[in-house]
């Protein structure tokens, strides 16, 4: 990962401060097998790759559909953290999925965030899945700015 791919609006923030290695990352993160690929806070876009393992798998052979609510949920938050100053975190008050197509377990997932609103406490943001350069699954997340 490079700096360079990083731009975040807060170089103090716990959320730059973890881009950088400077603090852990959530074990959520690791869980979900997360790499940030790239943010823009000024731009208001993230993406992120998720990994699928055997341990995500449902009866059907497929992703669980919550670890895809799960990692929308990281998606769209990983980019209001990249917007905020320290001392705040995310919170999400609601995430409106829509689950397009099955993903395979072994094969990476590509999230893609957009800032579609940055008010001063609450944000919505849309969230895209997608394996193999098909959308898997959708998100809206409305997301509120809390003092840490």
């Amino acid at each position: 990962m490079s700096a360079q791919a990083f731009k975040t609006s807060d170089p103090n923030s716990f959320y730059s401060q973890m881009l950088n290695g400077q603090a852990p990352r959530p074990a959520v993160q690791t869980l979900l097998g997360s790499t940030v690929l790239a943010v823009d806070a000024d731009a208001g876009v993230a993406s992120i790759q998720y990994e699928t393992v055997n341990a995500f798998r449902n009866p059907a052979g497929t992703v669980q559909g919550g670890m895809l609510g799960a990692m929308l949920d990281d998606l769209t938050a990983n980019l209001v953290d990249a917007t905020l100053s320290a001392g705040q975190g995310v919170a999400t008050l609601s995430l409106n999925i829509s689950f397009l197509r099955p993903a395979s377990v072994g094969k990476p997932l590509l999230g893609c965030a957009q800032m579609l609103r940055r008010g001063r406490d609450v944000c919505h943001v849309s969230g895209t899945l997608s394996q193999d350069g098909k959308d898997v699954a959708t998100a809206v997340a409305v997301c509120k700015v809390v003092q840490v």
